[in-house]
């Protein structure tokens, strides 16, 4: 991938986890990234073939660090779960930012179709892995908990990019630093 690329997909990026998919245009990109218009279209032909380069690359960064993590020896259940949460703090201490695909699920209906696809599997993927971190962190004592690893995982994941939501609405970080508390209060 080219420097041009990139730095097409980070801009892109950042326009969609700020103020949405929808209104993310190819101009506003080519005046962050310093070329014009046709050299964006050149790099990705449509609006669509955009979206899901971005989606595709966050998917594939956030997997292999999230597996990386997961089969470190050295790491826990809690090592994994505190840097699964480290980027939602992150995306909350901005004004505006939320996770890519949290951004994306409130404009599914307007997506194409091979976005809403990958806005799926990410999310499906996020799901699992929680789950295993919570079996595995279940098997071997560093984790307690009564329900089930798929309907707890479900929560978390829902709460969390929920409370994204929320602090973006209410400018206050605690909300989600309080759900992040109340997760590892159901864990210990």
């Amino acid at each position: 991938m080219t420097d041009t690329a990139s730095k097409i997909l980070d801009v892109g990026q950042d326009l969609i986890q700020t103020r949405g998919y929808s209104a993310m245009t190819f101009q506003d990109i080519a005046g962050h990234v310093g070329i014009k218009k046709p050299s964006v279209i050149h790099h990705f032909p449509s609006k669509s073939d955009l979206g899901v380069a971005i989606i595709r690359r966050y998917r594939d960064t956030f997997a292999t660090q999230l597996e990386e993590i997961k089969s470190d020896p050295q790491k826990n259940a809690w090592d994994a779960l505190d840097f699964y949460f480290s980027p939602y703090l992150n995306f909350a201490q901005t004004p505006n930012k939320v996770c890519l695909c949290g951004a994306l699920a409130g404009e599914i209906p307007a997506l194409p179709e091979e976005m809403r696809l990958e806005v799926k599997e990410f999310m499906e993927d996020h799901q699992r892995w929680l789950e295993v971190i919570l079996r595995s962190g279940r098997r071997n004592g560093q984790l307690t908990f009564s329900e089930t690893p798929v309907r707890l995982s479900r929560m978390m994941f829902n709460a969390l990019q929920g409370t994204l939501l929320v602090k973006r609405s209410t400018d206050d970080l605690s909300q989600l630093k309080d759900v992040i508390k109340v997760i590892k209060g159901m864990l210990k």
